[in-house]
């Protein structure tokens, strides 16, 4: 699957109740030309190896992945790490398995013991506001959809937290932070099996996308990877099947718009925002932002407003670059909005028509409940 759609596999290894053995062999049985793994592959129909870069030496290990202290399970990536070697060319990328949300401890002890065995550390944050009663994808108030949106606000002191601890022990980021966890994550479909996580996916979720992203892209310099969970049918899905059918969620359509950052140069930019939101525990800025630069010297916004209610008037000052052409593209609905099987094109990238060229840069009113791309040449 990795090989079709030309992406790096990330092969996560049971440390939990497998034995370091067992993830050797599996190391060489992906990756070895020759040697008794490497026949068991051929003879399982795969002659060339495979290439494996990102390599995860357990997975959750605090929890799920064997419920472990952090000194315990630091002394067991160390061990577990030595054997999965690199073999015929491969380079293995190892990446220890890091916090849940809040637990600065667990990467204080995996950085200060084991940072100098490893090339990354995870970190899994989830936008969820009561793990008991996680609430309705598609069913919730204007009070419940800020409550998630503050929620998702908060990865940004969650990373600079993480990284300001790896920064102690690895002050020339040499270890990369990766966020492989994150999105929303709500009660399954009614009629759907619990396990499955099957959940549907709003204009809400589009904005809890947009601006984790927006978050992300100001994190470049140690987070080096961040991973939507998950693709297809399982929580913040950017694609939901039914039999032969499929639909793009709003989720994947911001995903869309965002494309354009890869490989850019993040370029610096400020917004001036106000406090939205009804309670004093679901407060959040009005606005977020990233703007990038292309290779071909395209400059890239994505903006997102959280607030439900009111669209904002923005005028931009671009220092360095005389704006020539505009094309731009909006993601906007209300809060409940969705898509399905029935009514596929619901949510949509459209068309934005509102940029207009300003002596010293663009000037557009962005809506209510809305994510925008525009690019600039």
């Amino acid at each position: 699957l990795c090989e079709m759609l030309g992406t790096e596999p990330y092969i996560s290894g049971n440390v939990g109740s497998g034995t370091v053995g067992e993830l050797a062999q599996w190391v060489e049985y992906m990756t070895a030309r020759e040697g008794t793994m490497a026949e068991l592959r051929r003879s399982n129909g795969r002659v060339e190896p495979w290439k494996v870069k990102y390599l995860g030496v357990g997975n959750e290990s605090w929890g799920c992945g064997g419920n472990m202290t952090p000194e315990y399970y630091s002394d067991l990536y160390r061990r577990y790490a030595t054997y999965c070697r690199d073999f015929d060319g491969n380079c293995l990328y190892k990446v220890a398995s890091g916090a849940s949300d809040y637990d600065y401890n667990w990467t204080k002890v995996l950085m200060s013991s084991s940072a100098r065995f490893m090339d990354g550390l995870s970190l899994h944050y989830y936008t969820v506001v009561d793990w008991n009663s996680k609430g309705s994808a598609t069913d919730f108030s204007d009070g419940e959809y800020y409550d998630i949106v503050a929620k998702c606000a908060e990865i940004d002191e969650v990373l600079r937290n993480h990284e300001s601890i790896m920064d102690a022990f690895d002050p020339s980021c040499r270890v990369g932070l990766l966020l492989d966890e994150w999105g929303t994550w709500f009660e399954v479909e009614p009629g759907t099996e619990p396990g499955h996580l099957y959940q549907q996916n709003t204009m809400r979720d589009a904005i809890v996308a947009a601006l984790s992203l927006n978050i992300f892209n100001g994190h470049t310099r140690r987070l080096k990877m961040a991973n939507i969970a998950q693709m297809i049918n399982v929580l913040q899905a950017v694609i939901l099947t039914e039999g032969s059918k499929m639909i793009k969620t709003p989720t994947y359509h911001v995903f869309d718009m965002y494309k354009y950052h890869q490989d850019a140069d993040l370029l610096d930019s400020t917004l001036e925002t106000e406090i939205v939101g009804l309670e004093e525990e679901n407060m959040v800025p009005n606005l977020s932002e990233s703007v990038s630069i292309d290779a071909d010297g395209v400059m890239n916004i994505t903006m997102t407003n959280l607030d439900l209610e009111h669209a904002y008037p923005i005028e931009t000052t671009i220092l360095g670059k005389k704006v020539e052409s505009i094309k731009a593209q909006i993601v906007t609905q209300e809060m409940h909005a969705k898509n399905t099987f029935e009514d596929p094109e619901n949510v949509t990238v459209q068309s934005f028509e509102g940029v207009e060229k300003v002596h010293a840069g663009i000037k557009f009113t962005i809506p209510a409940c809305s994510v925008l791309h525009i690019a600039l040449k």
